[in-house]
């Protein structure tokens, strides 16, 4: 009895509530109930709307895009693309694992960087590559064969486990001479480089328009270099007597093939800033103008970790000089950069342009120079240490631009997902100049 009191007490409540409706209060309740439906795919005025953020583009989804030379190369009928890349080696890895505090052992597998390196090197279609810091040539050697490369190796002299390696494309290219450089003879710890000449096969013009292919170009020959210069940023009188005698040697070769086509390639533990970048650009230098310590740039120009500007000649050039007053040259430190007693001017016969310089690019990723502003980035250290450079009658047609610095700086330190070693590869195509056709500017 109590019960049915209250349930129509409850219907009183109700009717005054809603005079105009003849609904149960409990129905909207069960209308509720057999419509759970409708009622997930609306949203409570109370609770805050999810935002999709959208993530921040870092260096593993930018794109490395190629630069073009604002010269007409159409008349240039054989072109080939070339890269210069330091690898890591799995052995330097553990060796120096302060350099890669930031990266996770995935990204630092030497089975997966192999991978990403052969993944990466597939997009550019090189003819030619260089790599330093090569400890592991059977498995790249496989890798490449099935591409259509082959190759040679020269590893290092003493304790190291790593060296430099040329692979070549054996449909584009022929191999006539090789030969190596073992800088522990002279003296000059235990770098190595490379020297090898190869025809040109003129019936395999990368040309894409041309069928016509000059008849001039049936046997040309090619001289490749590729070196790794002792890292040590003190050592400036070192360095400067490595590739002193890697610019002779090839040199050398150069004029007994008929003064042929040249390419060095590398890392030269040198800024391009330097000394060092200044005699290859020149052919000439003044050792007792620098400081040994100042020779490579490494010192004066350690690294953009914490400012990436580009690079003004101007107000680096009295520093530079005011600097000679500090230090001096033994007699045994000329010897080792002149190669004799006595010899403070470093000549070379060479006549090379760094490839990057000769394309004009942006801000976003070279110095004043023309140089990238990064090619190698870890813990310590970002900067531009890695080069190609060409001899004057082959033509920088196009390069492939590094990664913007703020792109780079997201990864925290490389390799990464996408980017299989601490350097980032230098790529260039390379047209030789026929005969006396010299390329219009066409900007």
């Amino acid at each position: 009895m109590a019960s049915l009191d209250a349930e129509h007490a409850r219907r009183h409540w109700w009717s005054r509530r809603h005079p105009n409706t003849n609904e149960h209060p409990d129905s909207r309740k069960r209308k509720r109930q057999k419509e759970p439906s409708r009622q997930l795919g609306r949203r409570r005025l109370d609770s805050p709307r999810k935002v999709k953020r959208r993530r921040s583009r870092g260096a593993n989804d930018v794109d490395r895009h190629w630069t073009y030379s604002s010269y007409n190369s159409s008349t240039c009928n054989d072109r080939f693309v070339i890269v210069s890349y330091n690898i890591l080696g799995d052995d330097n890895v553990s060796k120096h694992s302060d350099l890669y505090c930031n990266i996770s052992a995935e990204h630092l597998s030497w089975e997966k960087r192999k991978m990403r390196i052969c993944k990466e090197l597939k997009l550019y279609c090189p003819s030619i590559l260089c790599f330093q810091e090569v400890d592991n040539f059977d498995d790249l050697a496989v890798l490449l064969r099935n591409d259509g490369y082959t190759g040679t190796y020269k590893g290092r002299t003493g304790c190291a486990n790593d060296g430099c390696a040329i692979f070549w494309k054996k449909d584009r290219f022929s191999l006539l001479h090789q030969e190596s450089i073992e800088y522990q003879k002279y003296g000059l710890r235990d770098n190595v480089a490379q020297l090898c000449l190869f025809q040109v096969s003129a019936d395999h013009s990368n040309h894409s328009t041309s069928q016509d292919v000059n008849s001039s170009l049936a046997g040309r020959t090619l001289l490749i270099g590729n070196i790794h210069v002792l890292f040590n940023p003190n050592r400036g009188d070192i360095k400067l007597g490595q590739i002193r005698i890697l610019l002779e040697r090839a040199n050398m070769i150069s004029r007994k093939w008929d003064n042929n086509s040249v390419v060095l390639c590398g890392d030269l533990n040198s800024m391009p800033q330097s000394a060092i970048y200044r005699f290859i650009s020149s052919s000439e230098l003044n050792i007792l103008m620098y400081g040994r310590k100042q020779v490579s740039g490494q010192i004066e120009f350690p690294s953009t970790l914490e400012k990436c500007t580009p690079y003004n000649d101007g107000t680096r050039a009295q520093p530079c000089m005011t600097k000679v007053l500090r230090y001096s040259w033994s007699e045994e430190e000329i010897r080792i950069a002149g190669g004799s007693r006595g010899c403070t001017l470093l000549q070379s016969p060479l006549k090379l342009s760094s490839a990057y310089a000769g394309v004009p690019g942006t801000s976003d990723t070279r110095d004043s120079n023309g140089e990238p502003l990064a090619t190698s980035y870890h813990s310590k250290f970002m900067g531009t240490v890695d080069y190609i450079w060409h001899s004057s009658d082959l033509l920088p047609v196009r390069v492939l631009e590094t990664l913007p610095i703020n792109s780079l700086r997201k990864l925290k330190g490389l390799p990464s997902e996408r980017w299989g070693s601490d350097h980032l590869a230098l790529v260039c195509e390379l047209a030789f100049i026929n005969g006396t056709t010299v390329p219009i500017d066409v900007s």
